[in-house]
């Protein structure tokens, strides 16, 4: 993906050589973190990291251990690639880690890091934060939207049914995604704003390449003085991305002003939003329309894209492993029986449900790379100098493969959390799916809760078989790689009903 670019950087590289290589080499210097030495000029390390960084990080890390530092650009890189080095930047020094790095794609996407992900840390994101933690993500508003979650999910087995009954070919990833898409407008906007296929296919296309977009090594974020000749054609890709999303945000916001006096009491999320913007005009940092636009597609992606990629991938692996998936059947026959459909207050029942969620989130996690911190300030951390401004990358997908942890690390195998007290809502840090500390998920709960049920209805109200005659074995378990890592191909299956009623 380099291989275009990298004779003009070069070239820049000789101009540009005696300005930066003081810097360089005191971002070298001994203290730091063990890591590949020297590096290309200007470029650094960069031409390491090919299609899956993710993968590239943990074969480097394997050789020079699970704090390692890299040059990328002209950017200090730290990698965590085991439990206890993900606890020291995520626990013992969070608030110094707390922030976020400037990227392109947080200026593009995410309105010059505006949105709840992509804000530096601060009294801006401090009280975003409280915002939607309280008016969409907390416990009380998570239950208020339980009959809703139970009317999309109904809609989505009945139209499986249909399927069932013909036994055909399902393209259950973008069946998946549709429904979450489906939840997560109706909570975040107060109804469904795309409700044709073809709008819902570009809808979730342009989702999944803000994504692709906001992950991949962009030189412009590393090497700022050729930043703005976009080499790799990455911005102009982004451009287009935000001016979609930023049409369809612009037309939700004139829906909701306009509909305000005919909604009377009523309001969704985009109304709290409206208000607390008219409210904060003379705030110190106050929150205006690029804000809610910002704050609305973290929600939306959020809910949407990370749970339909845990959801794809749990299936996936239920697949593959024909005994998983007896066992997650009898479990629910004997939690909730053949005679009707599961729910929401079965689910927390459900407990080798849960170790196969665990043992999916260790394989594949939703985000390989979590989301980049950025340290405030100059920190010692197990003894090695950490400088101001350095790039913290937590590897959780090398995390999930640490043999120190994982006996059979690369074997799928639930019943190994049968004895253990590992869990995934941040506090073990052997597996962190939704992030911890400080800038771990929000919607963690949310997440949870949807993948659980949609998982277990999947299992509940359906045997599955693969097209084409085509073994567990042969299942293509390729990935994508991006902020989330969903599957490279789509999940394509044949399912039968199964219940009595």
């Amino acid at each position: 993906m380099w291989t275009l670019w990298i004779p003009f950087a070069i070239l820049l590289s000789t101009l540009l050589y005696t300005l930066t290589i003081r810097k360089a080499k005191n971002n070298q210097a001994s203290s730091l973190p063990p890591g590949p030495s020297r590096g290309l000029p200007i470029l650094g390390h960069l031409l390491m990291l090919g299609e899956f960084p993710h993968r590239d990080l943990h074969h480097l890390s394997k050789q020079y251990g699970p704090i390692m530092h890299l040059r990328l650009g002209l950017i200090p890189t730290i990698v965590a690639s085991s439990p206890q080095a993900a606890e020291l930047f995520l626990k013992t020094h969070d608030l110094v880690f707390a922030s976020r790095p400037f990227t392109q794609a947080a200026m593009y996407i995410s309105y010059d890091q505006k949105g709840l992900s992509f804000s530096k840390y601060g009294a801006y994101w401090r009280n975003l934060r409280k915002v939607c933690t309280l008016e969409l993500l907390s416990s009380l508003k998570i239950e208020s939207f339980k009959g809703m979650r139970k009317e999309e999910v109904t809609l989505f087995v009945e139209s499986l049914k249909e399927v069932a009954r013909g036994h055909s070919v399902v393209d259950l990833s973008a069946k998946i995604t549709t429904l979450s898409t489906d939840m997560a407008c109706r909570m975040v906007l107060g109804k469904k704003y795309v409700e044709d296929e073809a709008g819902q296919r570009g809808f979730h296309a342009f989702v999944h390449e803000g994504m692709h977009l906001s992950a991949l090594p962009n030189i412009a974020d590393y090497v700022p003085y050729i930043g703005a000749l976009d080499l790799q054609g990455l911005n102009k890709r982004m451009k287009a991305v935000f001016k979609f999303f930023d049409d369809f945000f612009e037309k939700i916001i004139h829906d909701h002003v306009n509909e305000r006096s005919e909604l009377g009491d009523h309001r969704d999320f985009v109304d709290v939003m409206l208000s607390v913007m008219h409210q904060s005009k003379d705030a110190e940092f106050p929150i205006d329309a690029s804000s809610i636009k910002a704050v609305m597609l973290d929600i939306l992606v959020g809910s949407m894209d990370t749970t339909a990629t845990a959801i794809e991938w749990i299936i996936s692996e239920i697949l593959k492993n024909p005994s998983v998936m007896r066992e997650v059947q009898q479990e629910l026959e004997q939690v909730v029986g053949l005679g009707r459909m599961v729910e929401e207050s079965n689910i927390i029942n459900l407990e080798y449900l849960e170790m196969v969620m665990k043992e999916t989130f260790r394989l594949h996690p939703v985000a390989p790379l979590l989301i980049p911190h950025e340290s405030m300030k100059d920190c010692t951390v197990n003894g090695f100098r950490i400088p101001r401004k350095s790039r913290v990358i937590v590897n959780t997908w090398a995390i999930g493969r640490d043999p120190n942890v994982w006996p059979d690390a690369d074997k799928f195998l639930p019943e190994r959390f049968r004895a253990s007290n590992i869990d995934f809502r941040g506090r073990d840090f052997q597996l962190l799916p939704f992030g911890s500390g400080r800038r771990g998920c929000p919607g963690m709960q949310l997440g949870i809760t949807v993948v659980k049920l949609v998982v277990a209805q999947l299992m509940h109200c359906f045997n599955w078989e693969l097209p084409d005659g085509m073994l567990p074995e042969e299942l293509n378990m390729d990935e994508r790689f991006g902020l989330t890592l969903p599957r490279a191909k789509h999940l394509c299956v044949i399912p039968k009903y199964r219940l009595s009623i």
